[in-house]
C-alpha cells in the first residue's frame, strides 16, 4: 500500500508540474521579472528590440490561443448545431463555450497590451479595441444558452480582424487550441 501512495503523489506531482509549466508558458510569463536591476536600470538599444521582438511573440501566442478557443469551442459546435435545444451533450458544450468566450476575451486583452511594445504592431491593432470590448459579455451570454448567429459571428469577425493586423504587422497569427484545463485557469 505505501508503495501505491507514493506512486500516486509522483504522478500527482509530475502532473501539477506539468501543468503549472504549461499555464506559464501559456500566459507568456513576465520575461522582464528575471533581468537584472541594473538591465532594467538602463536600457540599451538591444534590449529595446528584444522587448520588441517578444511583445510580437507574446501577441502571436495570446492571439493564437484566443483565436484556436474561439475556433474550438464555440465556432466549430455552433455550426455542428450542438447550441441547438435538445442536443446531444449542449448543456457541456455551452458551458465550455462559456469558458472559451470569456479566455478568448481575456487572451484578447493581452494580445493588446502585447502589441503596445511593438510600434507597428500597436498601430496595427488599435482600431481593433472596440471590438473586442464588445465581446465581453459573450462568455456569460454564450453559458445560458442565450446564443445567436450574430454572437458567433461577432467573435470570429473579432478574431479574424486580429489575425488580419498580425498579419499586416508581421506577426501572423496561427490558431493554437488551448486545453480544457488552460480554458479554466484562463
Amino acid at each position: 500500500m505505501p508503495s501505491l501512495v507514493r506512486a500516486r503523489r509522483a504522478v500527482a506531482a509530475v502532473f501539477l508540474s506539468a501543468a503549472l509549466l504549461a499555464s506559464t508558458a501559456a500566459c507568456g510569463g513576465d520575461s522582464s521579472q528575471s533581468m537584472s536591476a541594473s538591465a532594467q536600470a538602463s536600457p540599451t538599444t538591444s534590449a529595446g528590440f528584444e522587448r520588441q521582438r517578444l511583445a510580437k511573440t507574446r501577441f502571436v501566442a495570446n492571439a493564437g490561443l484566443a483565436a484556436g478557443a474561439t475556433y474550438q469551442w464555440i465556432v466549430k459546435p455552433y455550426r455542428a448545431g450542438t447550441f441547438k435545444k435538445g442536443a446531444d451533450g449542449r448543456t457541456f458544450a455551452l458551458v465550455k463555450a462559456g469558458l472559451a468566450g470569456a479566455f478568448t476575451y481575456n487572451r484578447l486583452k493581452a494580445a493588446v497590451n502585447n502589441a503596445k511594445g511593438d510600434p507597428l504592431l500597436s498601430k496595427a491593432v488599435a482600431p481593433l479595441t472596440a471590438g473586442i470590448e464588445s465581446l465581453k459579455g459573450l462568455g456569460t451570454k454564450l453559458r445560458k444558452g442565450e446564443v445567436s448567429e450574430a454572437d458567433v459571428g461577432s467573435f470570429e469577425s473579432v478574431i479574424n480582424n486580429v489575425k488580419d493586423a498580425g498579419r499586416s504587422a508581421g506577426a501572423p497569427v496561427v490558431d493554437k487550441v488551448p486545453s480544457a484545463s488552460e480554458l479554466n485557469g484562463g
